[in-house]
C-alpha cells in the first residue's frame, strides 16, 4: 500500500473548524437587516451624486471623455451607421406595418435618449427586424387591412394612424415592463434565453422576415397572416398568386438583389481594410428613387412607392391605451426578445474592449428609450445587429457616436425626408431581405455546437423548428421551456461516483476516469454532481444504494446480525464480572467490524459535498433515512466539504439527531484520516470495580 500523506494540521471537523476561524455573529438577524436597510435608505449629497451617476451614465464617462483620442473615430462611426439608419429604418417600418415615417422616428429617438441612459459603449439602437416582424404582427390582428379600403387621403391617414396607436401602445407597454423589471432588478432574467436559444430565434425569424417580403418583391397586394403556421400561410398564398406576379417590381427587386448582395459581401471581408463600409444601402435608395420619379413608375407600371413622408419633428401623440389588455401576451414576447438581443450584443463588444455592461441599468435605458418614444409615434426599438457591427467596426468609442447618428436622420426628418416620396416599397423589402445576412450565417455555428454540447444543439435545433413551423412568439416560449427542460434533466440524473485517492496526495478523483488512484479499504467515497432534491431524490437514492451495495435484504441480514452479536456481547459482560474477571475492552463496533466484515466490503462510508450547491426538505429527509439504514447495516455515514447552507438546511432539519455532529468534516481527506485513525485505534482497557 502506498504511504500516507502527512498533514501538518489538526483534523478538522465543521465545529472545530469554526470554532478556530469562523467570524463572531453580534446581533440578531432582525437587527442586521434593520442595519442594511438604514445603510441603503441614509442620504447625503455624496449618495445622490453616485446614484446619480450610476442611473444616468453619460454624467460618468462623458467628463471623462478624450476628444484628440476618440471624437474622429466616434464621428465617422456615427455619420456610417446613421446613413444606414435611413433606409433600414423605412424598411423595418413596413415590417411593422406602418408607413416608413414611423422607422424615421424610432431611428432617432431611442438612440437619442439611450446615450444618456446607456452602458454600451458599442451598441447602435434602433429599428430592429426581428422587433419589427413581432410587433407587425399585432398590428395586423388588431388593425387589419380593409379588403374595400376608400383610396381618399382621410381614410388612409385614419387607417395609419389606428395602426402607429397600436405599435406605440407595444412599445409603451414594453417601457413599463422595463421599468417594472428594473424596479424589482430582474436583470438576471435575460440569461433564461442563453446564446443557442437567442441564434436559433434569430436565424428562423429571419426566414419569417423573407417569407414576409415576397411579395412586396413580388409586387403582389396580400393580407397578411398572423398566428401559427403564419409562414407556411404566406408561401402558400405567394405561390398561388404568382401568376399576378407586377414584372416590373420584380425586376427592380431581382435588380437591388445584385447590387446589394456582392457590395455587402465585400463590406464584410474587407471590413478591416475599409475606413468605413460601403454605403450601398442610402445609395440603392437614391438612385431608385430617381429612376422611380424620372420614368413615373408608379403610374405607367403600377409599382406601390413610399408615397408622402411629412417633413418635420413629430407632434406628442397618446398612444391607443385602451388595446393594452389584447397586446399584453405579445408585449411580454416583445420585451424579452428585444432586451435580451440588446444585452447579448452589449456583452459581446464590452467583453471585447474590457469594460463591463450592467444588465439593470440596460433594463433602465431600453425601458425609458421605448416609454418617451411611444408618445413621438415609434414602435418598440432594440439595439440592432448591423448597425453595431458596423458602428464597432467603423471605430466607435463611446455612446457619443448616438449624437452623430440622430444628427444625421434628424436632417432627414426636416429638410430630405420628402423628397423618397417615389421611393419603391420593393427597394425597401430587398434591403430588409439582405440585412439578414448575419442571422442565415448562424448555420455555421451548428457543426461546433454539436462538437461542443450535443445538448445545447438540441436547443437550438428545437427552438429553430418551433419558430419556423408554429410563430415568432409561440416558439420562443417553446424553446425557453425545452432549454429548461434539459437543465432539469441534467440535475435529476447528475453523475454519482465512486472517489479514490491519488498515491502520496491529498487528492482524491473518481475512479471511472483515474484508473491509477485506489479506494481506501473499507471506506467507501461517494460524491453527487448537483443538487439533491425532490426531483432526483429517488435516482440518487437508487445511486447511493447501487454504489454501496446495499439492499433491503442486506441491511436486514446485517442489522439481524449486529443485534444478535449485540447480545452475545451483553450475556459475555454479565457472565466475566459474575465470575470475578476483569472484561477487556469489548468494542461491538470493532469487534462486530473484524467478525462480521472483511476488508473489501463497506464499513463506513463518506459522502463528499462539494458539488452538492444545495438541498431541499425532501433531500435533507432522504439524507436522515440513509443515515438510519447505514447504522442498521453497521455502516456509518460521514460528510465533508459542504457548504454553509446545505449545512444548515441537513441541520435544521434533524439529521444530527441519527448522525454524530463530529462525523462532518471540513475536506475529504480530513475524514479518510480520522476513519483511519479510529480503525487503527487499539482498544482501551477498562477495569471492572466490585464494592
Amino acid at each position: 500500500m502506498s504511504a500516507s500523506v502527512a498533514v501538518y494540521r489538526n483534523i478538522y471537523t465543521e465545529d472545530r473548524f469554526k470554532q478556530a476561524y469562523g467570524s463572531e455573529q453580534d446581533g440578531s438577524g432582525g437587527s442586521r437587516l434593520r442595519e442594511k436597510l438604514a445603510g441603503r435608505c441614509r442620504c447625503s449629497r455624496r449618495a445622490c451624486l453616485h446614484l446619480l451617476r450610476q442611473r444616468v451614465p453619460i454624467l460618468s464617462w462623458l467628463p471623462r471623455y478624450r476628444p484628440k483620442k476618440w471624437i474622429l473615430g466616434d464621428t465617422i462611426a456615427g455619420l456610417t451607421v446613421g446613413i444606414l439608419h435611413i433606409p433600414q429604418g423605412m424598411a423595418f417600418a413596413l415590417l411593422t406595418s406602418v408607413a416608413p415615417i414611423f422607422g424615421l422616428y424610432t431611428s432617432f429617438f431611442p438612440v437619442v435618449l439611450y446615450m444618456f441612459f446607456g452602458t454600451g459603449r458599442h451598441v447602435s439602437t434602433g429599428t430592429f427586424a426581428v422587433v419589427s416582424l413581432m410587433t407587425g404582427s399585432v398590428v395586423e390582428q388588431l388593425v387589419p387591412t380593409p379588403l374595400g379600403m376608400n383610396s381618399s387621403s382621410s381614410a388612409v391617414a385614419e387607417f395609419e394612424a389606428q395602426r402607429i396607436g397600436v405599435a406605440s401602445a407595444v412599445a409603451l407597454l414594453s417601457g413599463i415592463i422595463m421599468l417594472c423589471m428594473f424596479g424589482l432588478q430582474l436583470g438576471f432574467l435575460s440569461t433564461y434565453l442563453s446564446e443557442p436559444i437567442v441564434k436559433a430565434f434569430t436565424s428562423a425569424a429571419a426566414f419569417h422576415v423573407t417569407v414576409s417580403q415576397l411579395q412586396s418583391m413580388l409586387g403582389l397586394r396580400l393580407p397578411r397572416h398572423t398566428g401559427t403556421f403564419s409562414l407556411f400561410k404566406t408561401l402558400a398564398s405567394v405561390l398561388e398568386n404568382l401568376p399576378h406576379t407586377n414584372m416590373a417590381e420584380l425586376l427592380i427587386s431581382l435588380l437591388c438583389l445584385v447590387v446589394l448582395v456582392p457590395v455587402k459581401e465585400i463590406n464584410m471581408r474587407y471590413r478591416q481594410r475599409l475606413r468605413t463600409p460601403i454605403p450601398v444601402e442610402i445609395l440603392t435608395v437614391i438612385i431608385a428613387t430617381g429612376v422611380a420619379y424620372a420614368s413615373s413608375l408608379d403610374s405607367t407600371y403600377n409599382i406601390e412607392i413610399v408615397g408622402h413622408i411629412p417633413a418635420g419633428f413629430p407632434k406628442p401623440r397618446m398612444p391607443a391605451l385602451h388595446t393594452f389588455p389584447e397586446i399584453a401576451g405579445d408585449t411580454v414576447a416583445i420585451t424579452f426578445v428585444g432586451y435580451a438581443v440588446s444585452v447579448s450584443l452589449a456583452m459581446i463588444y464590452a467583453d471585447k474592449h474590457g469594460y463591463s455592461i450592467h444588465p439593470n441599468q440596460e433594463l433602465l435605458a431600453h425601458g425609458v428609450s421605448n416609454t418617451v418614444s411611444s408618445f413621438f409615434t415609434c414602435f418598440p426599438s432594440s439595439a440592432t445587429l448591423a448597425t453595431t457591427n458596423i458602428l464597432e467596426s467603423a471605430g466607435g468609442h463611446t455612446q457619443l457616436s448616438g449624437l452623430f447618428t440622430s444628427l444625421v436622420v434628424l436632417i432627414v426628418l426636416l429638410l430630405i425626408g420628402p423628397l423618397f416620396y417615389f421611393l419603391p416599397k420593393a427597394v425597401l423589402a430587398c434591403i430588409n431581405v439582405t440585412s439578414l445576412r448575419q442571422m442565415f450565417l448562424q448555420f455555421q455555428d451548428l457543426p461546433e455546437l454539436w462538437r461542443i454540447s450535443k445538448m445545447d444543439f438540441m436547443v437550438w435545433v428545437v427552438t429553430w423548428l418551433s419558430v419556423v413551423v408554429l410563430n415568432v412568439d409561440l416558439g420562443l416560449a417553446i424553446g425557453v421551456v425545452f432549454s429548461m427542460m434539459t437543465v432539469i434533466c441534467r440535475t435529476q440524473r447528475a453523475g454519482c461516483s465512486v472517489l479514490g485517492r491519488a498515491s502520496n496526495t491529498e487528492i482524491y478523483r473518481p475512479l471511472e476516469n483515474h484508473s491509477k488512484c485506489y479506494e481506501v479499504p473499507g471506506v467507501k467515497i461517494l460524491t453527487y454532481n448537483g443538487p439533491i432534491y425532490y426531483g432526483n431524490r429517488n435516482f440518487f437514492r437508487e445511486e447511493m444504494s447501487r454504489l454501496l451495495g446495499l439492499t433491503p435484504e442486506k441491511i436486514r441480514s446485517r442489522e439481524k446480525a449486529r443485534k444478535a452479536l449485540e447480545k452475545r456481547e451483553r450475556e459475555s459482560t454479565v457472565n466475566t464480572v459474575e465470575r470475578g474477571i476483569a472484561n477487556t475492552s469489548f468494542s461491538s463496533e470493532n469487534e462486530f467490524f473484524k467478525s462480521e466484515t472483511s476488508e473489501s466490503e463497506v464499513q463506513a462510508v463518506l459522502i463528499d459535498c462539494s458539488s452538492v450547491i444545495f438541498v431541499d426538505v425532501a433531500g435533507a429527509r432522504l439524507f436522515t433515512q440513509m443515515c438510519t439504514e447505514c447504522q442498521k447495516a453497521g455502516v456509518h455515514v460521514y460528510l465533508a466539504n459542504c457548504n454553509e447552507s446545505v449545512l444548515k438546511i441537513l441541520t435544521s432539519s434533524g439529521l444530527m439527531n441519527y448522525m454524530n455532529p463530529q462525523h462532518i468534516f471540513v475536506t475529504v481527506h480530513d475524514a479518510v484520516t480520522y476513519i483511519q485513525q479510529q480503525k487503527e485505534k487499539p482498544p482501551e482497557n477498562t477495569t471492572t470495580v466490585w464494592v
